[in-house]
């Protein structure tokens, strides 16, 4: 008898593993569920998870591990830098009036802890690093998620945005861009390493 459930280890799938009743296997495979439910990626969700991807691989750890959806933090450096991700676009996959004004949500949120099944008692933010992926592209013809040149990033001391005088819930893009600079994808490690580093 079971009297306890642990988390459960995590294998990374290649995508030709079928589904199967018992030992007959259907027509349809993992990469076919990843096709029907991800090809969206200009969608705020999928986009929010193609964001944390691109910083993976970026900080070189993509290939090391798979995503945790529920962790207090989404991502961590080789040095141990914690970082969290945040993705805003101009253009949405619904349809629009205008290019959507961009604001990233970055409250303090309870953290949960999959070794205990609970909550933290006190809202913070657990992440050293935030990185802000903004998809800048403007034009709906040729947006292109996957076009890294479409993209702006920038990389924030987590200490910056807890000493904020305004909004501890958003910051709007205008106040970002007071507070640090877009670097390019290939500068994004020493960034965050930098910002990492002198988060004291």
């Amino acid at each position: 008898m079971i009297n306890e459930y642990r988390p459960i280890e995590v294998n990374k799938r290649n995508g030709s593993e079928t589904f199967h009743e018992k030992n007959q296997n259907f027509h349809f495979d993992v990469k076919s569920f990843w096709q029907w439910s991800y090809s969206d990626i200009i969608s705020n969700a999928t986009r929010g998870v193609l964001a944390e991807y691109l910083i993976a691989q970026a900080i070189g750890v993509a290939d090391d591990g798979i995503r945790e959806e529920w962790a207090a933090y989404d991502l961590e450096t080789k040095s141990g830098i914690k970082i969290e991700v945040k993705s805003a676009a101009y253009i949405q996959s619904w349809q629009q009036k205008e290019l959507s004004k961009i604001s990233f949500i970055v409250k303090k949120t309870l953290s949960w802890n999959k070794f205990t099944n609970k909550q933290d008692g006190v809202p913070k933010r657990d992440a050293d690093v935030y990185v802000f992926a903004l998809l800048a592209h403007t034009e709906q013809e040729t947006i292109d998620p996957l076009d890294i040149s479409q993209w702006e990033f920038y990389v924030l001391q987590t200490r910056i945005l807890d000493k904020r005088k305004r909004s501890q819930h958003s910051i709007t893009l205008p106040s970002l861009c007071k507070l640090t600079q877009a670097v390019e994808y290939s500068e994004l490690l020493s960034a965050i390493e930098e910002a990492g580093t002198n988060n004291g």
